[in-house]
């Protein structure tokens, strides 16, 4: 295990169509948790996680593991585990000795060998058949998916202080992507290995963090558990870009001064989650009157997104999945709770609640 600190990292990439840099980031991957970067494509997550595990050199800050800067320790001495989206598997070799390199490319000793064959009944019991079935198979009669598989078993078999994982389920299919999450989940927890997630899925990293990262652009927005970035966005970016179900919206934005429950704020914005909106086919004095445009049925938690207009603006809200709205409807609307922000979008100190 080990605890990972990241000390004002400033790293600039460049190609010739466009440059991206990583700014002045500091970061605590806390010992023994599972941390996941959460953020859009092109925002950096593969960037930072090569740069923790040393393929690429910071140009200036400061990488340190258990308060030790690794700047002179090569990769290969780091004890790291990696999982990358482009799989990095021997070619050579079958899928055997791709999930058991490590101890192939080490002496061999009775406790070596004693390791060797727990780590990988280990491996086997938490990866399954879908593993066994292709331990005799080289890389290149794997598909995307089996290739995967084979990269997760050769990481979780080494014996590595941190797991740095780069979207390691994105080429498997939905059962068995389900699956995989709740064994990797199993063993991170069981052997309390420290490790980086990288994935752009917030179910992924709703069922895996225990400390989330949301990135932007080379930047770390905000650091906190999922309830708590959920309930306190620091910015507008963070609150609209985690949601709490699939395919729902995050959070509607609306100007205070078309809220009648929020006109005596001014000229701010306000953000409300659909679970907040509150919907009436009668008028109501501190209510604001909106127009529904449609709604969409979500049968896995029995409600309905209903999607209104107030003005320009468009509001989504929760309902019960009994209720019934048709397009064209007037409705009044009111919040339970909401969220103010500034021109720039940071979060102000106030927010409201009915």
């Amino acid at each position: 295990m080990a605890r990972v600190d990241l000390v004002k990292v400033c790293k600039t990439l460049a190609d010739r169509e466009s440059a991206f840099s990583i700014r002045n980031l500091s970061l605590r991957i806390p010992d023994g948790r599972t941390l996941v970067i959460l953020g859009p494509s092109g925002c950096g997550k593969t960037t930072l996680l090569k740069i923790i595990a040393g393929l690429i050199t910071p140009d200036s800050g400061h990488v340190r593991y258990d308060g030790v800067d690794v700047k002179e320790t090569a990769p290969g001495e780091r004890r790291i585990g990696m999982v990358f989206q482009n799989y990095a598997l021997y070619p050579h070799m079958n899928s055997r000795g791709n999930v058991m390199s490590y101890f192939m490319f080490r002496k061999k000793t009775p406790e070596l060998d004693a390791m060797a064959k727990a780590k990988y009944q280990r491996t086997s019991e938490l990866m399954g058949v879908e593993l066994a079935d292709l331990m005799d198979r080289k890389p290149r009669t794997l598909s995307g998916g089996e290739k995967q598989r084979v990269a997760v078993g050769r990481c979780i078999t080494r014996d590595p202080a941190l797991f740095l994982l780069d979207e390691p389920f994105s080429s498997l299919d939905q059962a068995l992507r389900e699956k995989y999450r709740v064994s990797l989940k199993i063993l991170l927890r069981q052997f309390d290995i420290t490790t980086v997630y990288v994935t752009h899925d917030h179910y992924e990293a709703m069922i895996l963090a225990d400390l989330l990262a949301i990135m932007d652009r080379g930047r770390i927005e905000q650091i906190g558990t999922y309830q708590e970035i959920y309930d306190q966005p620091r910015n507008a970016f963070v609150a609209g870009f985690l949601n709490r179900h699939i395919g729902t919206p995050a959070i509607s934005f609306i100007d205070a001064t078309d809220v009648a429950q929020c006109r005596r704020l001014g000229k701010v914005r306000v953000g409300v989650r659909p679970e907040d909106v509150e919907i009436s086919r009668e008028a109501r004095d501190d209510g604001t009157r909106g127009i529904v445009v449609g709604s969409v049925s979500l049968l896995v938690i029995n409600a309905a997104i209903v999607e209104l207009h107030v003005g320009t603006h468009e509001i989504h809200a929760e309902i019960a999945g009994g209720e019934n709205f048709r397009a064209g409807d007037q409705v009044w609307l009111s919040f339970k709770r909401y969220h103010v922000f500034d021109e720039s979008g940071n979060v102000m100190d106030r927010s409201g609640s009915a």
